[in-house]
């Protein structure tokens, strides 16, 4: 059976006004996910910035600001916030800067 010109002409915006509704909503999904992305990145590489800041905070305060300065760029390279948590513990329970540095390095 063959549909009307009026039914294809009208299908046809139906159609082509579904893919537009359809790619908006993609896209606007797309956004939304990367706002709640970049806002999540930039919570952890805050959290993660602080931590190493009060690592190098307590390290200047106990021992001395030539011993912050060398773990610093150690410290950079880690990625993982809670062993920078578990090194801010050591920073401020270690009897000496070694035991420090030990800590880190195992």
């Amino acid at each position: 059976m063959q549909e009307s010109p009026f039914y294809q002409v009208h299908f046809g915006k139906v159609m082509q006004r579904g893919v537009e509704q359809g790619i908006e909503q993609g896209i606007e999904q797309g956004i939304e996910q990367g706002i709640e992305q970049g806002i999540e990145q930039g919570i952890e590489r805050g959290a993660r910035e602080n931590a190493i800041e009060n690592i190098l905070t307590v390290l200047t305060a106990r021992f001395s600001q030539d011993d912050a300065h060398i773990v610093q760029p150690t410290l950079e390279t880690i990625t993982d916030l809670h062993r920078l948590k578990q090194l801010h513990l050591s920073a401020v329970l270690a009897p000496n800067f070694q035991t420090f540095l030990q800590t880190l390095e195992a």
